[in-house]
């Protein structure tokens, strides 16, 4: 059977049949019983209710019992805990490595029944018609996606760095007049532009808020928050203090608590959610999010995850629930639809136990896990996914005979290096002074640092090579690379000679895109993504299988930073120094520095 958010019929087309359903008129399809109701609305566990469910929505919730009929399927909760599905307000599919179908699996299994991404990753490499080839995939996913539109690609300009993207104001417009689900306008990363009145980035702000699309946010610095807000700005996931949470909610702003597995850089809920807890804000303007999740830590540390998470910072299971669906339907003025159990809405359910761990999961009142295994009907869905444009297929477009390292200096010179250190999202601006040596290997033993390389793979340039070095990044051999360098995705390389890191980027070329650790001359691990560089054409599983391998060799490589935060060493919007294909950007600032200054 076909299996997407468009098997309900909208409510519309539905209120007698709920309403007599309701009444005990007629029949309904489904009746879960013996179950305890978590109430979103007024963040309470209800005990002794049975669910009605007609048509793949909710049309009452009843006291045990209520249901006489005989029509009806049951389904027994043997006094567990029926709750809203999940809604995450903001992620990004590209960083699972996974379309959006197979991102379907690993969503349903954790309790998640809709989210709000933001396609700016694909939109960097294919431009308009990579997010609008998401947007299909998304269509045909066994899950409820809604596209906040990408605003800021390129992250920065073109003299800053090169995108396969350009995504204009004007084009920005035509994708919220052509997809219904187009219903915000993504992060709006370039926050230094915002506050000082960039033309390009009021005009996209501009098409959103003519239309009455709410726009999301990505900020740092408690300096840029008045200016952001009064530019139209009224949510962010970047939160990362209780300082900076509370300017945040003062000036308007919704906050999307971002929790990451501890082993990543952006697990910021348990210090931004203080804001609550010993400042005494309300939650009531406060989701939580998963934003970015690679194959494998989108099956171990899902929304659900996050909203134990938010159980162990303060809140109660009630207000961790509401926080994890209610309140993000209601950023998007959704929540009639999604995130609780009021007659009408979409049955999407989830079955819990006491401490929050999803069992079962229906999707519009089909129940497509139980017992946190797929069901027959889920697996189907699964297996006929979105195929992707055969541009998509080929977006690693790279010069022969590319030079992948520096030239060593002859004399005394000052390095501008990049420094890395946990948890991994701001980076270090540290001038290094290099004495004269016979080779770099010399440098690398002194100072601790290995080379990094960028390589524009757009076709967009005559071959843009931009060279660095990593202070602390702990790579003793070999090479480490990818072609999820964000947000443009260039490849990123970093290594410790030529050799190695050339074998990593015709690793990557030869697959068009992926992730991948190389030890003497030998590929030791890879995941391959051949859709825009960015995406496998495989199940959660297997790509979760190969994640989970590559992560073993990276550790192996002594890397610092996790792969996840390698591949944010050219996100050029974040202090304090990052490269890109154009150079060493510094942040704020936004000026290329050079690899070296001569003393």
């Amino acid at each position: 059977m076909t299996l997407t958010r468009f098997s309900v019929k909208p409510l519309s087309t539905m209120t007698r049949t709920l309403a007599d359903v309701a009444s005990a008129r007629r029949e309904p399809d489904l009746v879960i019983k013996g179950a305890r109701v978590l109430s979103t609305y007024s963040e309470r566990i209800l005990p002794d209710k049975e669910v009605w469910v007609s048509g793949g929505r909710i049309a009452a919730v009843k006291p045990a019992g209520s249901y006489r009929g005989s029509g009806a399927k049951l389904y027994d909760a043997r006094g567990g805990i029926i709750a809203p599905g999940l809604v995450d307000p903001h992620i990004h599919i590209e960083s699972s490595m996974v379309t959006a179908c197979a991102y379907a699996e690993a969503a349903l299994i954790n309790g998640t029944t809709t989210i709000f991404c933001d396609s700016h990753e694909i939109g960097n490499v294919m431009d308009v018609a990579g997010v609008e080839a998401m947007l299909e995939d998304a269509r045909h996913a066994p899950l409820s996606i809604f596209l906040t539109v990408p605003s800021t690609v390129p992250a920065t300009s073109p003299q800053l760095e090169t995108a396969g993207g350009d995504l204009t104001p004007q084009k920005i417009a035509d994708l919220f007049d052509k997809w219904p689900e187009a219903l915000a306008l993504g992060e709006k990363m370039d926050f230094v532009q915002v506050a000082m009145g960039d033309e390009r980035s009021h005009a996209i702000l501009t098409a959103a808020l003519e239309r009455g699309r709410p726009v999301s946010g990505h900020v740092y610095g408690r300096e840029f928050v008045a200016a952001y807000a009064a530019s139209g700005v009224t949510d962010t996931h970047e939160a990362i203090d209780r300082e900076i949470a509370d300017d945040l909610l003062e000036a308007g702003i919704w906050l999307f608590l971002r929790g990451g597995p501890p082993t990543t850089p952006w697990h910021s809920l348990p210090h931004a959610i203080k804001t609550i807890t010993e400042l005494g804000a309300s939650h009531k303007r406060i989701a939580v999010c998963t934003d970015d999740r690679d194959a494998e830590d989108l099956l171990l540390f899902g929304l659900d995850w996050v909203t134990r998470e938010a159980v162990k910072a303060g809140m109660t299971p009630e207000q961790a629930w509401a926080m994890g669906s209610l309140h993000g339907a209601t950023r998007f003025g959704m929540e009639n639809e999604i995130g609780g159990l009021g007659g009408g809405r979409r049955a999407d359910l989830v079955l819990l136990t006491d401490d929050l761990t999803p069992v079962s999961t229906w999707y519009g009142g089909e129940l497509v896990v139980e017992d946190r295994k797929i069901t027959s009907v889920l697996d189907a869905a699964l297996s006929s996914p979105y195929r992707y444009p055969e541009a998509a297929y080929h977006t690693v477009k790279l010069p022969k005979a590319l030079k992948l390292t520096p030239e060593l200096p002859t004399g005394a010179v000052i390095a501008h290096t990049i420094k890395t250190e946990l948890p991994g999202i701001i980076l270090g601006h540290v001038t290094v002074e290099l004495e004269p040596a016979n080779d770099w290997q010399t440098h690398f033993d002194r100072h601790g640092l290995c080379f990094v390389t960028v390589v524009e793979r757009h076709g967009k340039s005559s071959g843009n090579v931009a060279y660095g070095l990593l202070n602390n990044f702990n790579l003793k051999k070999g090479a480490v690379a990818s072609s999820v360098g964000h947000d443009s995705h260039n490849i990123i390389i970093a290594g410790t000679n030529e050799a190695d890191m050339k074998v990593a980027l015709d690793a990557i070329e030869a697959v068009q895109g992926g992730v991948c650790v190389v030890m003497d001359g030998k590929v030791t691990a890879m995941v391959p993504l051949p859709i825009a560089g960015l995406l496998s054409d495989k199940r959660v599983h297997e790509v979760a299988e190969e994640v989970k391998a590559l992560k073993v060799e990276w550790e192996k490589a002594g890397c610092t930073i996790a792969y996840m935060g390698f591949n944010l060493i050219p996100l050029s919007v974040i202090p304090e120094i990052r490269i890109t294909d154009k150079g060493l950007v510094l942040v704020p600032e936004m000026t290329i520095a050079p690899l070296f200054e001569e003393i």
